[in-house]
């Protein structure tokens, strides 16, 4: 009885294996991460009121400048908040990357060489997921800083035709690329998910439902 009973003992005291340890990691990855879920729908809706205050000016034209000038500081208003909501994406993010950092430790533990090939495929994923995230972030930025321009532009009234096209033209060739950045953040995500649904399933770790 009492070999049995020690038996049981050490059994316990192994702890978790290296699988369950990144199921963990990754799992609290997913929950860092909702603050950066949580900002998509408000930033779309102030992304839309904007649309619509730019819209309005352009029907406009200069010759009601101060209507002009008033919705253009509605807009910058608008744009300072867009900012607070990328930030706060943008610290989620990092939160995330930072547990994420702890795969890098159990990887070596596994004994089974194909799971850990594919907890290597998933951990650079992850990492290209993170670096897409950086572009997309500066690139979104850099467009948040000219629509900012243009808006302060908007309230000289000795504006230009040419000057007011020429940033619209960068407006709009910024937004251009933030599309294509987000485009490809959203692929790599959704390329990351497979491969944690994959890695769940290949080590048996009986994880009835995924979050992604």
């Amino acid at each position: 009885m009492l070999a049995f009973t020690l038996l049981i003992f050490l059994s316990g005291c192994m702890g978790p294996s290296p699988e369950e340890n990144i199921y963990s990691t990754l799992e609290k990855v997913v929950t860092l991460e909702d603050t950066f879920k949580d900002q998509q729908q408000p930033l779309l809706e102030l992304e839309k009121k904007e649309s619509d205050l730019y819209n309005e000016i352009m029907n406009l034209g200069m010759k009601e400048f101060e209507k002009v000038v008033a919705l253009s500081k509605e807009a910058l208003t608008l744009i300072d908040e867009r900012e607070s909501k990328i930030e706060a994406e943008y610290d989620s993010i990092i939160s995330s990357k930072k547990e994420f950092a702890a795969v890098n430790e159990e990887i070596e533990k596994i004994d089974d060489e194909k799971l850990k090939e594919k907890v290597k495929d998933l951990k650079a994923k992850m990492e290209d997921r993170y670096t897409s995230y950086e572009s997309l972030y500066n690139t979104y930025k850099t467009s948040i800083s000219l629509d900012k321009e243009l808006y302060i532009m908007l309230q000289k009234e000795d504006l230009t035709l040419e000057s007011l096209e020429a940033q619209i033209t960068k407006v709009n060739d910024s937004y251009k690329k933030v599309m294509e950045e987000n485009e490809k953040f959203n692929k790599l995500t959704e390329e990351y998910n497979e491969l944690k649904i994959d890695f769940y399933k290949n080590a048996e770790l009986n994880v009835e439902e995924v979050n992604s």
